[in-house]
């Protein structure tokens, strides 16, 4: 079992920046990925971060968020600048096994284990 925990999230005004974390509790290297999903609608794959680095974007978020990954810290993170409105969201950490390539859709189904959540609210 592997356990995840998200940190970093919060209240910002759009436009803004933040940083979420997630520590994996294994040093195993999988494939990582942050999911968000708001009040009413569906999950949504947000990036996604292969072991060789190889890194995959939802359109809605491409050229604005970044996803990085410290292996020595077991840790992944989620750069989020020029924040929308629409960005609000429970943001969720997970971990999986299907290779993450540019192009490649984020999708649930591919990962294995998911952290509890971190919040993040984007207001004008």
């Amino acid at each position: 079992q592997v356990r995840l925990v998200e940190s970093g999230g919060g209240s910002v005004q759009s436009g803004g920046s933040l940083r979420l974390s997630c520590a994996s509790s294994s040093s195993t290297r999988y494939v990582m990925g942050w999911f968000r999903q708001a009040p009413g609608k569906e999950r949504e794959g947000v990036a996604a971060i292969d072991s060789d680095g190889s890194t995959s974007y939802a359109d809605s978020v491409k050229g604005r968020f970044a996803i990085s990954q410290d292996d020595a810290k077991n840790t992944v993170y989620l750069q989020m600048n020029s924040l929308k409105l629409e960005d609000t969201a429970m943001y969720y950490c997970a971990a999986g096994f299907r290779r993450a390539r540019p192009g490649r859709p984020v999708v649930a189904d591919d990962f294995i284990y998911w952290g509890q959540g971190t919040q993040v609210t984007v207001s004008s």
